[in-house]
């Protein structure tokens, strides 16, 4: 059974925590409540022990009436993992409410994550013992009249049981008609362009928000076979050219796994995220000048375990993509003749893109052109090879 929810319902979970349910039915208590007292803290993250870079997150949520599309970020906090034997490990402020972690600890001892914030409120999270994830053991896909399903299949153990899997894309992708050229003011002539400046194959990547949880004792062997990690639709831009997805694996405690759990109930349960809580839902961190404060959120620590998969457009063909942004690029349907380069490629939104010839001719007459957005891919993403990027 797939459990999948989004990393961004947490906010709105937080957002609603202070609605309850009087009785079986559905009707919300709404007390009056302060800005100061609705503003409550919320946490995410889970730190890698392994010297892998991961994120905290810290921000606030709003009052119960305002409508917002994301959350207050907590910025100038200080963040630091504690040991037991009294070593601290500072985490490093990214900006935008994100605190950044990559340091190899030791998995032997016991830490407490601590956050002091400017307006002198702090923090610290209950006992975090390090779990190492079991590896990932294979990751594949497969394609259907529904798209293409990605999934993986791992193991658990006596120690490990519970898993949080989520995901990073990255994608190559071209504009509808190639601009290996340019038009160079100082010849008023159209020349090919540099290595650095060519826009017709560009990259994207996106850390997806969305969250796979599972239990591996409620499969034979602890066996979780042909997880289903992402669905990919039919028309998606994603694999048009060459596609890859990053996985990652989080072994979670007891206590973690039934905190996004209750997050997956409500959900399925109530109907939308929308919808009030049936209870308020807490994680492990403690306000240190009032327990009875609520603080929203969970703290994971641990091994991580990754693992890549690419996908080639041969392996999926025929792939036909529907990207809005191109939607009405075409060529023009003039010829730009090399005298009137200068008056249509430099002063006018029009970009050469195919070349013209006369018969047995050896240097173009002229182009064909096209607009900005249809031809450089620089707009949507970027032009240079991520690291990881397996050249073919």
């Amino acid at each position: 059974m797939r459990r999948v929810f989004r990393n961004n319902e947490l906010r709105v979970w937080a957002l609603l925590g202070s609605l309850v349910l009087v009785g079986a039915c559905k009707e919300v208590y709404d007390p009056e409540l302060s800005a100061t007292e609705e503003r409550i803290l919320v946490v995410e993250g889970y730190l890698d022990t392994d010297g892998v870079p991961s994120e905290l997150s810290l921000s606030y949520t709003v009052g119960t009436q305002e409508e917002v599309e994301t959350f207050p970020a907590v910025t100038g906090a200080r963040v630091h993992l504690e040991s037991s034997s009294g070593q601290r490990y500072e985490l490093s402020e990214l900006g935008q409410g994100k605190y950044g972690f990559a340091k190899d600890i030791p998995e032997n001892e016991v830490y407490n994550l601590k956050i002091q914030l400017i307006n002198g409120y702090s923090y610290t999270s209950e006992e975090l013992k390090p779990l190492a994830s079991t590896d990932i053991l294979d990751i594949g896909f497969e394609k259907s009249e529904e798209g293409v399903e990605i999934f993986i299949t791992t193991q658990g153990n006596e120690q490990v049981d519970n898993f949080l899997w989520t995901y990073e894309e990255t994608w190559a992708f071209k504009p509808p008609f190639p601009n290996n050229v340019k038009y160079d003011i100082e010849s008023k002539n159209v020349v090919e362009r540099s290595p650095e400046e060519k826009m017709d194959l560009c990259y994207l990547s996106i850390p997806n928000s969305d969250l796979v949880l599972e239990s591996s004792s409620r499969f034979e062997d602890n066996l979780v076979f042909k997880q289903r990690i992402r669905e990919i639709a039919p028309g998606d831009e994603r694999l048009t050219e060459r596609y890859s997805i990053l996985v990652t694996q989080k072994a979670l405690t007891p206590n973690g796994a039934e905190f996004w759990e209750i997050l997956r109930r409500n959900t399925d349960d109530i109907g939308t995220i929308f919808s009030p809580l049936p209870t308020q839902i807490r994680g492990n961190m403690v306000h240190d000048q009032d327990p009875d404060t609520p603080v929203i959120g969970h703290v994971g620590l641990g091994k991580v375990s990754q693992k890549r998969l690419f996908i080639d457009i041969t392996e999926v063909y025929p792939w036909q993509a529907d990207v809005p942004e191109y939607f009405g690029c075409s060529t023009g349907l003039d010829t730009v003749f090399v005298q009137d380069y200068e008056q249509e490629f430099r002063f006018s939104n029009k970009y050469p893109t195919y070349p013209i010839y006369n018969q047995n001719g050896l240097e173009p007459i002229g182009y064909l052109y096209s607009t900005e957005i249809c031809v450089d891919c620089r707009l949507r993403g970027t032009n240079v090879m991520p690291d990881f990027w397996e050249v073919r």
